[in-house]
């Protein structure tokens, strides 16, 4: 696990490589097989025998981070604080040999790998853009717990590192030494051992700032200024609607309170507010839908077995606007061919210019270099012919939202394209059954979902039609993988999943506006949710025909046992004014300035009554309301797997992330709280709110297995 060797210049180097794991990861294993080889470094110090020490790995990263699995699995909050705790003084000892210690990093670092190589007292990085340095675990619920926070905040301060705590995000090795993550870059291991090894034997003795009786850079949360910045970090937080999320406030707090006293205790009050955080329902939900559910999906949990995997080379794109240029975008960043093809050479190019500017926002915020920028673009080619699809392996139609004009698409396409190559469909709405009429190959055509901007939202759904193969489906998973998305499989069903789900979301709000509740209202506690938007907001976005052609759609389902939604309504009341939404210029909101007001005559034609209301109550129906869809897609067959209900539902239309999803929104409660609520709920508003099987015996097993524990 840790090969010690040690040179003439009596400098040891440490080489770590984890037996049966492709990665380094920090966990109770690793502590307890440190604390021998800490004994004996000290005991070489006392003997004068030891220059300093080198941390390497044996393996192409350098430390991946912790193990989850053993952190949800802990036997409470005491144990969550004892292994911490166990760490920090792992970490504490590295840093107090009185030797410089550095971390040679080969490769990526994350999480508690990177917290380890804090501990150390420089650190050198091999310059490769694919090698990423940060702190993640904002994204899940989490703050570091191994001593981040305290380091960050004495050799930053506390201005420079509550952003880098909080913001999730990963750094190639120049970004972060522009960062003060990284001391030096080298660039190949021989040149990173080399500098090591010099800065060593010119590092005399190896300390830490706080070990000195140095100050915080920038001052501490007793000074005025730092004091004002934390207060506006507090409001925001608020104004952000991250109140929701403890970890903001969590790091916030260490920093402020950690500031204030030695770094020991900075360090033991960071273990209690990361313990208070790995016990609290957010990081357990958060935990469980980005990690465990994420890597079951992206595992191929609904692949179908038997197929060899489908290696895209070339894809090619029909529609060079916003939805085509963001799929070719998305393509090219993870480094396929990609033939963009318009009805005109002219038009097509259009699509080149949204990719400019998409590439020099990635530039300016660094996540790309010009090197990877220029590849990028030059790997992206435009045209006007169907006949530069030759070579493609896939080629997706992004056109209009219109059956005759896709249907068009598919026809002139299917000639000029290999008889291996897959078709697909970006349908947001049209049956892919219908669309595959249109195709030479009804077995090799499917459904592509991505989501605006689909360059950077991670989700596709792979849509089955009723004549899709199954090695086709397996295909269209491997591509999905292949661009680093996460692929959910989804019924040929009226609005597929996001859209049916998410439809429930803005009719209940809708629905508020008929009964009386003021618009404002209903939009405020939306976002104050977490939701992206209010259920009003949304369906200017999502054109408010599109959201009645759902609602027909299901009448069309359903047949005589429809029950139509009170909100069809305003819908009817809204598309006869003419006001279909954003893209018309008027919906619920005007949209004649540069921000969008909602339309005075709301107050005309639908009455605000309810001046008094019940929050709780109000909230309950714009969540309850998708998490009951969703309990019926899965009743439904729409979806299969619970991982595909929750991420679809974060990923798809903005589910508030820190529920971990729909179905485990729902599992949070108490089974007969949450039955009990469905039922007052039905009681109150309709049949809408009725609980399908699928979502009860969920929730009661969940509950036997509580029982059982």
């Amino acid at each position: 696990m840790i090969r010690l060797t040690k040179d003439t210049d009596h400098i040891v180097t440490l080489e770590l490589d984890m037996r049966g794991s492709a990665e380094n990861l920090l966990n109770h294993k690793i502590v307890d097989a440190f604390q021998p080889v800490i004994s004996h470094l000290e005991e070489e110090k006392t003997k004068d025998t030891l220059r300093g020490i080198i941390i390497r790995s044996a393996k192409r990263s350098f430390m991946s981070g912790g193990e989850l699995e053993y952190l949800q699995s802990n036997e409470g909050p005491a144990e969550v604080f004892t292994l911490t705790q166990r760490l920090k003084k792992l970490l504490r000892a590295l840093e107090r040999p009185g030797v410089p210690v550095v971390a040679a990093l080969n490769g990526s670092a994350l999480g508690i790998g990177f917290e380890f190589a804090l501990a150390c007292h420089y650190r050198i990085a091999i310059d490769n853009p694919k090698t990423k340095f940060g702190l993640p675990e904002i994204n899940l619920g989490l703050m570091p717990g191994a001593g981040a926070c305290m380091r960050l905040m004495w050799l930053l301060g506390i201005e420079r590192a509550y952003p880098l705590l909080t913001s999730g995000q990963s750094f190639a090795p120049s970004e972060a030494m522009a960062q003060g993550l990284i001391d030096e870059l080298a660039e190949n291991e021989q040149c990173m051992l080399d500098a090591a090894r010099k800065y060593i034997l010119s590092t005399p003795e190896g300390s830490r700032a706080w070990d000195r009786g140095a100050s915080i850079p920038g001052g501490t949360a007793r000074d005025k200024k730092v004091r004002q910045y934390i207060v506006g970090q507090a409001a925001a937080l608020a104004k952000n609607h991250k109140t929701h999320f403890p970890a903001y406030a969590a790091i916030l707090s260490t920093l402020s309170e950690g500031s204030k006293v030695d770094f020991d205790t900075g360090l033991h009050l960071e273990s209690r507010k990361y313990t208070e955080l790995l016990s609290d329902s957010t990081a357990y939900n958060m935990i469980n839908a980005f990690w465990f559910e994420r890597r079951e999906l992206n595992a191929g949990a609904n692949r179908p077995k038997g197929f060899g995997k489908f290696r895209v080379r070339t894809i090619g794109i029909v529609g060079a606007g916003q939805m085509g240029s963001g799929i070719g975008y998305a393509c090219s960043r993870a480094g396929l061919g990609v033939i963009i093809k318009d009805v005109s050479r002219a038009i097509a190019l259009k699509g080149k210019e949204l990719i400019a500017v998409e590439v020099e926002q990635e530039v300016a915020r660094g996540t790309l270099s010009r090197k990877e920028a220029d590849q990028l673009v030059e790997r992206i080619s435009f045209s006007e012919s169907f006949k530069d699809f030759e070579h493609c392996d896939l080629v997706i139609e992004a056109v209009f939202e219109s059956e005759n004009v896709k249907s068009k698409v598919i026809r002139e396409v299917g000639p000029h394209i290999d008889e291996y190559a897959l078709l697909a469909s970006n349908t947001i709405s049209i049956p892919i059954s219908k669309l595959a009429k249109a195709s030479y190959q009804p077995s090799q055509f499917v459904g592509l979902h991505f989501f605006p901007p689909a360059q950077s939202v991670p989700l596709v759904e792979i849509v089955r039609g009723e004549k899709t193969s199954d090695e086709t489906i397996a295909r269209a998973f491997d591509f999905v993988r292949s661009i680093k998305k996460v692929p959910i499989l989804v019924k040929d069903d009226w609005g597929f999943y996001v859209a049916r789900v998410q439809n429930t979301y803005i009719l209940e709000g809708i629905t508020m506006l008929l009964e009386g509740y003021p618009p404002s209202l209903i939009e405020n506690l939306g976002q104050q949710l977490g939701m992206p938007s209010g259920p009003l907001m949304l369906a200017d976005r999502i054109s408010l025909q599109i959201v009645m052609s759902y609602e027909q759609q299901a009448a069309d389902h359903y047949g005589k046992k429809y029950v139509q939604h009170p909100a069809v309504e305003v819908l009817s009341y809204m598309l006869e004014e003419g006001r279909a939404g954003r893209t018309k210029g008027k919906g619920f909101y005007d949209y004649d300035t540069d921000q969008p007001t909602l339309w005075s005559g709301l107050a005309d034609r639908f009455k605000v009554t309810k001046v008094e209301f019940d929050r709780t109550l109000l909230e309950e129906r714009l969540l309850f309301s998708q998490v009951l869809e969703a309990g019926w897609c899965l009743q439904e067959g729409v979806i299969s797997l619970v991982s595909e209900a929750n991420l679809g539902s974060i990923y798809g239309w903005g589910f508030p992330s820190n529920y971990g999803g729909v179905i485990n929104f729902a599992k949070q409660y108490p089974a007969e709280d949450f039955l009990a609520r469905t039922d007052v709920l039905k009681a109150q508003e309709g049949p809408r709110f009725s609980v399908a099987n699928a979502l009860k015996n969920i929730i009661e097993t969940k509950k036997k297995l509580k029982q059982l524990a």
